[in-house]
């Protein structure tokens, strides 16, 4: 058997992150389990590879939920990183903080030490790291389009969406360099990788955690066939994600205590929240035909393929080197809101002919078009992750409950009827050859709000299911990410998320993962 100071579930966007901080102590001896193998892959390097990635299960959990009645019964489809960087190894690459009160809320929920005040020094420090490219000299034409039909609605402008405007439209900024992919596993793992205090591996999938008495004091895993055990004498700290560390916590014997002995697992802690809360972010996206040529025109024909992959594997330029969110940005949907409440993206590509879990980013319209996507930045439904069994090879329940509270119904309505203002407005309106999904026949408030119900899906930033708080039955982890009532076990991943932040959970999760390393290190000193 063997024994580490630290044992770190999950090599993903947080679990790379506190590896590389823990090792560079000198002092502390990590053990980094990833079920997943490397990230050294073309299709994930390359930055418009996600398309790929989106379904390889060679790289994806490919989790799918229960039937959702909020979504017509249908089941949405949760990709999750399996391979090293985790979901930041096969995501849109979208850097964004979210807005400050995200933080502030976090705080005022019971959580001192996490308004945006207190957390913008580890945004900081992320950022020294992590390249955060900005695109605008190579924005479409259409995107540009894009960008003043809104300012000419009155939307505001915001040239950086992580500075001090974030509120408003603008172009995102994504997490490559040199027009390949980055993640916590290339920029904070990789340079320390060959650290004597470092074990790293892959293709190991754990078990469940070991506790005696009180204490996390390792855990059990497969590797190459065998089930291993290794200690920890100073913390197991779980990085698995918003659905696998629920899951492990459960199988483990810390959940509700009704759903563990349904299946026969010894209650070892009663945590109710331990797999509820869940929150995730639900998107519509609205497809135009184009009058000018879009990226359709550039990736559609197979000639098109072989150029833009010369050109990128000749200058690291081009449609594949950036991801296809160009524009984007958070306003309100009416000017009583009293912060912003929807985010927006624009897209110069369409896929409405290959829509939902099948759609290929190489693969799209024949014809040249756009798209308009809208969610609502802070949803208030709330799902669940539950384990089906207790073979831990078995995948969880995802329950996403969506659209169960009059106010995400509300956000719906009130998005999709921006979505058509702004294609209705100068100079955009001028490129829009006609409206292709959901149709101009789709007009009314109940009949948008249908099609929502139809079309919509999940943009993939769950977060919450071990959320952070001071009461151990409405959360799990405290305000420094320890599992309350047990000793030597964290959460730090999106999990620990109070609440959704308004956009992409990615830089949000960096942070975390900064800030608890620093509190690991101070706490277990």
């Amino acid at each position: 058997m063997e024994s580490f100071d630290h044992i770190i579930v999950g090599a993903g966007t947080a679990g790379c992150v506190i590896a590389s901080r823990l090792i560079a102590s000198g002092s502390r001896r990590v053990l980094l389990l990833e079920a997943g193998g490397s990230d050294r892959r073309f299709w994930i390097r390359l930055p418009v590879g996600y398309g790929r990635t989106f379904t390889d299960p060679r790289v994806n959990w490919m989790y799918e939920g229960e039937p959702d009645a909020g979504l017509g019964g249908r089941r949405g489809y949760v990709p999750r990183g399996k391979v090293l960087g985790g979901s930041g190894s096969i995501n849109a690459m979208v850097y964004v903080r979210g807005l400050p009160h995200d933080y502030d809320d976090w705080r005022d929920l019971g959580n001192p030490g996490w308004g945006y005040d207190d957390v913008r020094p580890w945004f900081e420090l992320a950022e020294q790291r992590i390249q955060r490219t900005d695109v605008s000299p190579f924005a479409h034409l259409l995107t540009h389009a894009w960008l003043e039909s809104c300012q000419q609605m009155g939307l505001p402008r915001s040239a950086d969406f992580n500075g001090p405007q974030p509120e408003g439209v603008g172009l995102y900024r994504f997490t490559t360099r040199n027009g390949v992919r980055e993640s916590t596993a290339t920029r904070y793992l990789r340079p320390v990788q060959k650290a004597s205090n470092l074990t790293l591996r892959l293709h190991s999938r754990v078990l469940r955690i070991l506790i005696e008495g009180q204490r996390a004091v390792g855990v059990r895993y497969s590797h190459a066939g065998r089930e291993l055990t290794a200690r920890a004498t100073r913390a197991v700290v779980l990085s698995a994600g918003a659905i696998n560390t629920p899951q492990l916590l459960q199988l483990s014997g810390i959940g509700p205590a009704a759903l563990l002995e349904q299946h026969g697992i010894p209650v070892l802690a009663d945590h109710p929240a331990v797999g509820s809360h869940l929150q995730d972010h639900l998107a519509v996206s609205y497809f135009f035909r184009s009058t000018v040529p879009t990226l359709n025109n550039e990736l559609y024909p197979w000639h098109g393929k072989l150029r833009a992959i010369a050109r990128y594997l000749v200058t690291r330029s081009g449609p594949l080197s950036m991801s296809v969110n160009q524009g984007g940005g958070f306003v309100r949907s009416d000017p009583t809101q009293p912060r912003a409440n929807l985010q927006l993206y624009f897209n110069p590509m369409t896929f409405s002919t290959s829509p939902g879990r099948h759609r290929r980013l190489l693969s799209p319209d024949p014809f040249p078009g756009f798209l308009l996507s809208c969610q609502s930045c802070r949803p208030t439904s709330r799902g669940q992750v539950m384990i089906r069994s207790a073979n831990p090879l078995d995948a969880p329940l995802i329950y996403a409950n969506s659209l169960s509270t009059e106010k995400d119904i509300a956000e719906v309505i009130a998005g999709t009827r921006l979505l058509r203002e702004i294609a209705a407005t100068r100079p955009l309106r001028d490129y829009a050859a006609g409206e292709l999904r959901p149709g101009i026949e789709t007009r009314s408030d109940a009949e948008r709000l249908a099609d929502f119900r139809q079309r919509a899906g999940s943009i993939f930033h769950p977060v919450g299911t071990c959320r952070m708080g001071r009461d151990s039955r409405g959360a799990v982890v405290d305000s420094r990410l320890r599992v309350h009532g047990l000793t030597g076990l964290r959460v730090t991943d999106a999990s620990v998320f109070p609440t959704l932040t308004s956009g992409n959970t990615n830089a949000p999760t960096i942070m975390v993962a900064e800030k608890a390393a620093a509190m690991l290190l101070e706490d277990d000193s």
